[in-house]
């Protein structure tokens, strides 16, 4: 190890044991810490009305491991609700773009994991994600116990199409967790598919790559898709790993 990295290597043993506390708890790593690193995108002022769930910069990465408070969410409900890692059963699992800490920490599990994206020229993939297009998922009927999608809808002009090969994959007893950035103060979903300037998306939807803005029938259009939907709250519960207590997460069951 040459000087400058010793140096940058204690530099930053010294920094994490500087903010070692008792405010939260990353699941991942295990760190304990008194404060959390920004992540995410500033909203313009034009959406901040919409007081949307999921979105904007907000002190939520852990210092440690980098793992932000979405991943964190989905981890502890697949571990605490769930509770998929203390079944024998090998549950088959598809990820659509795998958050890093949360697709790492799946793939050492006893899963039979699978984890895609759709390619974007200029991006690196590590070579266990493969890629594929969520509106032509490359799998049978009636493959997985368990999907988890996560904030990929909104960027999706055809997202029912993509919620259909979201349930027509998922096996009869399964569930999906599908989240979006959703604003609670919205009956009824923004979307406006002639909006391509990428300014006119960031402040009509929060964000410049965004198609729409979901609001409370967001339910609906899972449901008409065919999912059985149960919207739950356990960020109050787990509020120690730093969790947004406003974010619910949507349950999405396939009859049996």
């Amino acid at each position: 190890m040459n000087l400058k990295k010793l140096l940058s290597e204690t530099h930053r043993k010294l920094w994490l044991l500087k903010h070692r506390g008792h405010d939260y708890s990353c699941p991942f790593c295990g760190y304990n810490a008194d404060m959390m690193l920004p992540f995410g995108q500033e909203f313009v002022e034009d959406v901040e009305k919409y007081h949307i769930v999921g979105g904007g910069k907000r002190n939520v990465r852990c210092l440690k491991c980098g793992s932000h408070d979405r991943e964190r969410l989905v981890y502890i409900y697949l571990k605490h609700v769930a509770k998929i890692f203390q079944s024998s059963r090998k549950f088959e699992v598809l990820h659509i773009a795998p958050e890093p800490r949360l697709s790492q920490t799946l793939l050492k599990s006893n899963l039979n994991y699978i984890c895609g994206d759709l390619f974007t020229k200029g991006y690196t993939y590590p070579e266990y994600v493969r890629n594929m297009n969520v509106l032509h998922l490359p799998f049978e009927d009636n493959t997985f116990d368990i999907i988890l999608c996560s904030h990929v809808l909104e960027h999706i002009p055809e997202d029912r199409k993509a919620m259909q090969e979201l349930f027509r994959t998922l096996k009869p007893g399964g569930f999906a967790l599908s989240q979006v950035p959703i604003s609670y103060r919205l009956e009824h979903t923004i979307e406006d598919f002639s909006i391509q300037d990428p300014h006119l998306r960031e402040i009509t939807f929060g964000q410049e790559d965004h198609y729409r803005l979901y609001g409370k029938d967001y339910i609906d259009r899972l449901k008409d898709s065919g999912f059985e939907v149960e919207m739950i709250n356990i960020s109050t519960e787990y509020a120690q790993f730093g969790v947004n207590p406003e974010e619910n997460l949507f349950v999405c069951r396939k009859r049996v």
